[in-house]
């Protein structure tokens, strides 16, 4: 299955690229004071305002330190940015090699090297989730 490696920590997670859109470089973003901790804030990329998650905390690994890199998804409510650690890369999922524990997420497979656990953008980014005061 084609997909886009996430580094989100120092884990890896893979999105389907059906669900991909692009990747954004050092994404400037706006705070938004009164947001739940999963929202970092909001970045504009070509004129189209985009909230950007921290996906640490959307898959319960705690908040993510910095944001290197946005990859803009497509959710049932428009796009979003998964913050990351590091450049999301493209990758072949080759074989399930075992289940995977937590909301959003389908299995760990393997992509070359490395093992992903690959999510499920549309459980993952499920309103009453992102809005959560975790």
């Amino acid at each position: 299955m084609r997909s886009v490696l996430l580094l989100v920590g120092r884990d890896w997670f893979a999105l389907p690229m059906a669900a991909f859109q692009e990747v954004v470089a050092d994404p400037v973003v706006t705070a938004l004071p009164a947001a739940p901790p999963t929202v970092r804030g909001l970045f504009n990329v070509r004129g189209q305002i985009i909230p950007l998650l921290d996906t640490g905390v959307l898959l319960g690994l705690g908040p993510l330190p910095g944001c290197s890199f946005a990859a803009v998804v497509q959710s049932r409510y428009g796009p979003a940015g998964l913050a990351t650690t590091g450049a999301p890369e493209p990758a072949e999922l080759a074989w399930r090699v075992g289940p995977a524990h937590g909301k959003g997420t389908v299995a760990a497979y393997a992509a070359g090297e490395r093992i992903a656990v690959l999510l499920d953008p549309m459980v993952l980014l499920a309103p009453a989730d992102v809005a959560a005061e975790s």
